[in-house]
């Protein structure tokens, strides 16, 4: 197989139209001095409301779960099949954007979202946290932990009159994309960390899609992959910097994850399993390896999907094949999960 360079991927005529928006909107957003124009950068990220009517058989809800903050989670509630369900697992998912960009309300994420609960039958609680630079390490993990104790404790969930009866807060999949992912993993681990302070809510699963993580070396896909869509070394350190408060490095233990600084894991029985996915054209696919090696060396059940041909957040654009691959792994790894904690409650 050739060796893969931004030269050798092809894209639908479509992608390369989206992702070249991209590309020229988060540049032309970030200051040289470390703060984002929020107002040109709103006007061009395309919000979309929530709707209680139908939009192919899933309807949404913004529910407020930090009224001081102004932080939400938009509540989307699948309709085919869900009625029959017993009971229906319950995703918590955190958008992308290097901490620093879009919205539970972004249409990239609506749509996303909306098409979980449908293809999956689940309920999904897309998560509002605080962006940076205006807001830095560790709101967004602080943010994260919030929505999960909203979410177990039952007083909270009846004044939601959407919230189905039967959607099952000890059924929890932690899920995100680039930033999102590095939440999710990080609150996989406070949850495994921390199990006793929940009453109800359990984590059967992590699902992370092409975590955004890093770390002072400069590996070798960042360098190969250099001008590749979405990510670049330029973007990617500024989107740090911003996370970051002064004084720590990119080898802290919040960006390289199974660097030098990473927290241990080995004890903690209580981390869900995890589905992690990568992409062949995605630069930082190097340090999302050494994430899952870093894993198995712990003993930690994960498996690792990765499409040779994928750009990094390939999952937002349906039009290309990998999408629909994508949902299906993720389909069959919350049945093998679920199934897996029946055994367990229920042994022959």
């Amino acid at each position: 197989m050739a060796t893969q360079t931004p030269h050798s991927l092809s894209l639908p005529f479509k992608t390369r139209v989206q992702v070249s928006v991209v590309n020229f909107v988060t540049d032309a957003v970030r200051r040289s001095n470390g703060t984002i124009n929020r107002r040109l950068f709103n006007l061009l990220d395309r919000h979309i409301p929530s709707n209680p009517l139908p939009i192919n058989s899933v309807s949404s809800y913004d529910v407020v779960f930090d009224a001081s903050n102004n932080l939400y989670f938009r509540l989307f509630i699948p309709h085919t099949n869900a009625v029959n369900s017993s009971s229906l697992p319950v995703i918590v998912f955190f958008h992308g954007g290097g901490f620093a960009f879009l919205s539970a309300a972004s249409h990239a994420y609506d749509a996303v979202c909306r098409r979980f609960a449908r293809k999956l039958n689940a309920v999904v609680c897309s998560v509002e946290y605080r962006l940076s630079p205006e807001h830095k390490f560790p709101c967004q993990y602080d943010d994260g932990f919030a929505v999960l104790k909203f979410l177990d404790n039952p007083n909270n969930r009846r004044k939601i009159p959407e919230f189905p009866e039967n959607a099952d807060v000890s059924s929890v999949f932690l899920a995100g994309d680039s930033a999102g992912g590095n939440i999710a993993h990080h609150l996989a681990v406070k949850f495994a960390s921390t199990p006793s302070t929940f009453s109800l809510l359990n984590v059967l699963g992590l699902i992370n899609i092409q975590p955004f993580f890093g770390g002072k070396e400069r590996v070798d896909s960042e360098l190969r992959l250099e001008g590749a869509p979405i990510v670049s070394q330029a973007r990617t350190e500024w989107l740090w910097k911003a996370f970051l408060p002064d004084g720590l490095d990119y080898d802290h233990w919040a960006v390289n994850v199974s660097g030098p600084n990473a927290v241990d894991i080995n004890g903690l029985d209580s981390f869900p399993p995890t589905l992690l996915f990568v992409g062949g054209f995605d630069p930082l696919k190097d340090w999302q390896i050494r994430y899952h090696q870093w894993l198995k060396r712990n003993k930690k059940d994960v498996k690792l999907v990765e499409y040779s041909t994928a750009i990094h957040a390939f999952y937002v654009f349906p039009e290309l094949p990998e999408t629909n691959l994508l949902f299906a792994e993720i389909m069959e790894f919350i049945k093998m999960c679920r199934n897996k904690i029946q055994n367990v409650r229920s042994p022959i």
